[in-house]
């Protein structure tokens, strides 16, 4: 990595060469790619906007999460979960586990870089990366570029009329860290995926009262069936037969095991599960005790809102409810648009246009990775394809001794 200053500014702005890819990103995607890309011998930047590795992980999730997948179907490349974790670890446990990572492999990521924005300069056939930081701007030139921000980047926050009147707290379920604070109080909870799910269970066990909004179809699965992981049970019998056979069985085996969820507002989509994952993303609801918290009227399972007044919320049914509080439990989305200037590869929202597997390489040395909505397992796929496509590259510069560092440049910071 070569350091250029701008001496056609006064203020602090750098210009750095970089000996091959700018990573942006230190959650597990990043670090995956940096692990690997260090396998290959190929050096690389790590650019992380936050102050640590993770930071989602970190930062913005609640005290009692725990992995809802099977360790071994959440492990990052070249470096197994140590033994002694559990099946599912817990949030702590998982940290811990890629700060081992980072360390193992001897990534260490520029922190506090904010990606303003990233674009292909056709004319020099490179990437122009421009970060802001607490000691000034860089311009990071690159020959790859990975976009590792992943599809919960920044959070999802709806427009309900008259939610400003409302009164009360409203918060984020980033910002949602335990029931504790909500004992005693009424707390309607905006969503029911996973995380609205979870919030509601831990909002029950702190002694809270939450209601539940359902406003759409969802599929809710045990997150294991006969001892054995509902995912790994699945991707068992893919092995065997064709998707909507699959999706027939869990649906099957979970009714049995559920019962009919629809007799507690809860309707499922007429999609199966793993079809619904395939074509829209969705993920389905593992449950992990919310189901029978819900049985049993701990959880209030409520209909859509048509809007919010001072203290209280109206439901769609005409229903109205007095809260205290409200957490928005409604996911996340990318945020590549506000800073990639590019359109072939990424959608409106951020996302690869091509599908799994083939959503990691575009044009002119730009990849993504943790966009599979594969969750860890599809990250790890993409990151070891990435390492060896650019890998490749190097190794086959290398050998002809055309590595590209332009001492013969001139550069020049363009803000």
């Amino acid at each position: 990595m070569f350091s250029f200053s701008d001496h056609s500014d006064f203020s602090s702005r750098r210009c750095v060469w970089v000996n091959g890819p700018v990573i942006v990103g230190a959650g597990p995607s990043g670090l995956a790619v940096g692990a690997c890309l260090k396998e290959q011998g190929v050096p690389y930047v790590i650019l992380e906007r936050a102050d640590c590795i993770a930071s989602l992980w970190q930062k913005r999730t609640y005290d009692r999460l725990k992995l809802h997948l099977p360790k071994q179907f959440c492990q990052l490349p070249k470096f197994p979960f140590p033994e002694h974790f559990p099946e599912y670890p817990t949030k702590i446990q998982f940290i811990e586990y890629l700060e081992s990572y980072a360390q193992h492999f001897g990534i260490n990521p520029q922190f506090n870089e904010c990606v303003q924005s990233a674009k292909y300069d056709e004319a020099c056939q490179f990437w122009r990366v421009k970060t802001v930081s607490t000691t000034g701007e860089v311009e990071y030139l690159c020959q790859w570029l990975v976009v590792a921000t992943g599809e919960n980047a920044e959070r999802v926050v709806p427009e309900i009329e008259g939610l400003q009147e409302f009164g009360g707290q409203v918060i984020h379920a980033c910002d949602y860290k335990s029931g504790e604070k909500f004992r005693g109080k009424k707390v309607l909870v905006v969503g029911c995926g996973n995380s609205g799910m979870e919030v509601s269970l831990d909002l029950c066990n702190h002694d809270a009262k939450p209601s539940m909004v359902v406003r759409s179809s969802v599929h809710v699965l045990p997150r294991e069936i006969f001892g054995k992981s509902a995912f790994e049970l699945a991707m068992f019998m893919m092995k065997w037969l064709p998707l909507w056979l699959v999706d027939r069985l869990l649906l099957v085996l979970t009714w049995f095991i559920l019962g009919n969820i629809e007799n507690y507002g809860l309707k499922r989509p007429s999609v199966g599960p793993l079809e619904l994952k395939n074509t829209q993303g969705k993920t389905p609801v593992l449950d992990i005790g919310a189901l029978e918290k819900i049985r049993s009227g701990e959880i209030n399972v409520v209909p859509g809102i048509k809007r919010f007044w001072c203290g209280m919320v109206e439901l769609v049914n005409g229903e109205k409810l007095k809260i205290d509080s409200v957490v928005l439990a409604t996911g996340y989305r990318s945020n590549v648009p506000y800073w990639l200037q590019e359109t072939e590869f990424f959608t409106k929202n951020g996302l690869p246009k091509a599908p799994f597997p083939n959503g990691w390489k575009g044009k002119a040395g730009l990849y993504a990775v943790g966009f599979t909505k594969k969750g860890l397992s599809g990250a790890s796929a993409d990151a070891t394809r990435i390492s060896q496509d650019i890998g490749k590259v190097w190794k086959e510069e290398l050998k002809q001794k055309k590595q590209r560092v332009p001492t013969h440049r001139r550069c020049i910071s363009q803000f």
